[in-house]
């Protein structure tokens, strides 16, 4: 495998829409949550973790999709050409 081809931007993003949703959720809840006068030191850390799990998850989700995207192309036997009875 010489290069990675690319991965379909869209189906990535259909993918990553529930999760993104979930975690936009996670964010209303822990600011609505938060005790009035206190919003932002209520929720501050609680948001910060929700949205580094997402950068994490947003970003393995499309380098999977990117190997998983190369992978699916690739056919084994094309590197056999000339090489059978050989060995």
């Amino acid at each position: 495998m010489d290069r990675l081809l690319s991965m379909d931007t869209e189906q990535y993003i259909s993918q990553m829409r529930a999760e993104m949703e979930r975690v936009l959720r996670q964010v209303a809840e822990a600011v609505n949550n938060a005790e009035t006068g206190n919003v932002i030191n209520g929720s501050e850390i609680q948001v910060r973790d929700v949205m580094r799990q997402f950068s994490n998850t947003a970003f393995e989700k499309a380098v999977q999709m990117r190997i998983d995207s190369t992978e699916s192309s690739f056919s084994p036997s094309a590197g056999l050409k000339g090489k059978a009875g050989r060995e």
